[in-house]
């Protein structure tokens, strides 16, 4: 799905306060690039009354795949989720079939707590099983 489309999607959850859209953008150590947007990720599904968030709908740039940039983009989420909003749990979902973000998650520390199956479908019509991990407060 294009960022463009996502757009309206996230800024009306962030009005509703369900919704916390983020960019994720290069500090560039040199300068050059510092700045330059490289992708996008937000907090949803927040419930304050439960203290607790999804980090999820991120995507980046080809030139910032298989970086630092997402690893730092998911601590600072991750602080600022623990720290700033007092959450005791954050979750990620992905899907079953997506190797790579299923191993980027359990490397920044998550426990992958099971596998809700069916639990959408896809714009193909597949039934798609997701894979559910968390951080919690104490870890």
């Amino acid at each position: 799905m294009e960022p463009v489309r996502i757009l309206p999607r996230a800024l009306a959850g962030r009005d509703a306060g369900t919704v916390m859209p983020f960019v994720i953008a290069r500090r560039g150590s040199d300068g050059s690039d510092a700045g330059t947007i490289v992708g996008s990720t937000r907090f949803w599904k927040i419930d304050k009354v439960n203290r607790k968030l999804e980090i999820s709908h991120t995507w980046l740039a080809k030139s910032a795949q298989r970086s630092a940039v997402n690893t730092e983009a998911k601590f600072l989420l991750l602080q600022h989720a623990f720290e700033a909003m007092q959450c005791v749990r954050v979750q990620f979902t992905t899907d079953e079939l997506n190797e790579k973000s299923r191993a980027g998650i359990l490397r920044i520390g998550a426990k992958q707590e099971g596998v809700v199956r069916h639990e959408r479908i896809m714009p193909d019509g597949r039934k798609r099983n997701s894979v559910r991990f968390s951080i919690i407060d104490d870890e």
